[in-house]
């Protein structure tokens, strides 16, 4: 039984009366889905055996969940589990840094440029690059991000390597659990030094992926604290408490200032190519490791030659 494949959990006193279910679902949060999954393919073990999971359980007893599951292992290598086979020729996979890594997360420096994941047949996509880089190592598992970054935007992303890391990290980022920050390049000086932007956001109905600010949209909060000003630019530290699509971009065009390079809500092209916004900060207390991680991604050159162009 490989370590990596499995996780296991030692029943404690104050365990005693659950069952193995219970142990399941409630110690080592797997969903009800999974749950299923796991049952159907003998993926559960008491005592390195197959229990009734109605069974009660007592202190010292073992119970592991096979975490990589048969149909990820029997994946093809440099295969995304969750996207079919691409057609069209293989494109080379450019080098991705990895900024952090365990068994189940792992975080990547996603470059400006490439999307997340494939929309059509597109063959050079994050997703295919780090399952190219896992696939080399001789890992047969899965790639599932996290959450999302805009083509244009570079930086820190969240993926999972199976999917229980993804059901893990899914849970935190629903539950605020995950914080992400980014530094963007704003046109214009912005009045006050921090702020919140409380402006819900919505399709705009005369372009096919633009968003906007309207009262029927959804709910979306952004904080954002100035770091330095020129006499044309703001650069600022942004967070968020949610994550609508496009919500920085969108919620800085609504005060007047779009980002540097956004042209598609009004900024202008220069020195950068894109919008004016990387993913600098990301951390979240590890739902196995119970510790808190911290990974910073590196400004982009391109990025770093307009600060360094603007705020001397």
């Amino acid at each position: 039984m490989s370590r990596k494949d499995w996780i296991e959990y030692i029943v404690r006193e104050q365990d005693t009366g659950m069952n193995v279910e219970q142990i399941v679902r409630q110690k080592l949060n797997v969903s009800g889905r999974m749950m299923q999954r796991l049952t159907r393919s003998k993926g559960i073990l008491l005592n390195r055996k197959q229990p009734f999971l109605q069974r009660q359980v007592k202190a010292g007893d073992t119970i592991a969940v096979r975490v990589i599951e048969r149909q990820e292992q029997s994946q093809a290598p440099g295969q995304p589990q969750h996207d079919t086979k691409p057609e069209g020729p293989i494109t080379p996979m450019p080098s991705i840094d990895i900024l952090y890594e365990d068994d189940h997360l792992l975080i990547a420096n996603k470059p400006a440029g490439m999307m997340v994941h494939p929309i059509k047949q597109e063959t050079d996509t994050l997703v295919h690059a780090l399952a190219a880089v896992l696939a080399a190592r001789g890992e047969q598992t899965s790639v599932h991000p996290v959450h999302r970054l805009d083509k244009d935007t570079s930086g820190a992303i969240l993926v999972a390597k199976s999917s229980y890391g993804h059901q893990l990290a899914d849970r935190l980022l629903r539950e605020g659990g995950i914080h992400r920050e980014y530094l963007a390049v704003a046109s214009g000086v912005l009045s006050e030094g921090a702020g919140t932007i409380d402006a819900p956001i919505g399709r705009d109905a005369r372009h096919p992926t633009k968003r906007r600010v309207v009262e029927s949209g959804d709910p979306a909060i952004t904080y954002y604290e100035v770091q330095q000003t020129s006499e044309g630019m703001t650069l600022a530290r942004v967070w968020l408490e949610t994550g609508r699509t496009h919500q920085i971009r969108v919620h800085f065009a609504h005060l007047g200032h779009p980002l540097a390079g956004d042209t598609m809500y009004g900024g202008a092209r220069g020195l950068l190519r894109r919008q004016a916004l990387h993913a600098s900060k990301l951390s979240f207390l590890h739902p196995l490791l119970e510790k808190e991680i911290v990974v910073e991604a590196p400004i982009p050159t391109d990025m770093k030659r307009l600060m360094q162009a603007e705020f001397r």
